[in-house]
């Protein structure tokens, strides 16, 4: 099972309370079609957090260097275990430039009560909501073919 990342942009109010979360439509590759995070690998000696900023930076031109660890989430695929990873789930309310679109990601700005969960992967209904609520979330979830999800399992979590 390999480490992958996912990072979310944030605007939050005055009180704390995450009001706005940027997600960048998937063009290209695995997830295509789909809102998402950024995110992705990491490389050969890289870290966790190296990768978020990395593939932030390339998929949005955008550069964060201060983030929260808000969710775990292990997926698996039996008849794809290749595509079995264990996604570090970030937010981030600070960081330099604006979302810009790339070759891989259309970045845009949603309030949290219009997040179009019906165009993302089927389990960001059953976690995304919890870290909103600023809950930490530890997560699996099984996948058939046509990205059924065939098992769940959702914790929250005192800490990560």
């Amino acid at each position: 099972m390999r480490d992958t990342t996912l990072l979310f942009l944030t605007k939050t109010s005055e009180t704390g309370v995450i009001t706005d979360i940027c997600r960048a439509m998937k063009k290209r590759g695995f997830g295509a079609g789909r809102w998402n995070g950024t995110g992705g690998k990491t490389e050969s000696g890289e870290t966790i957090k190296d990768a978020v900023v990395r593939e932030t930076q390339e998929e949005i031109d955008v550069t964060v260097s201060e983030m929260s660890k808000v969710a775990e989430l292990t997926f698996t695929f039996p008849h794809k275990p290749e595509w079995d990873q264990l996604v570090h789930v970030f937010f981030a309310d600070e960081y330099a430039g604006t979302p810009t679109e790339s070759e891989e990601m259309k970045p845009s700005w949603f309030a949290v009560a219009d997040i179009p969960y019906d165009d993302m992967w089927p389990d960001d209904r059953l976690w995304l909501p919890h870290v909103l609520e600023g809950k930490y979330v530890r997560a699996a979830f099984s996948f058939a073919e046509g990205d059924v999800i065939v098992s769940q399992e959702v914790n929250i979590v005192t800490e990560l």
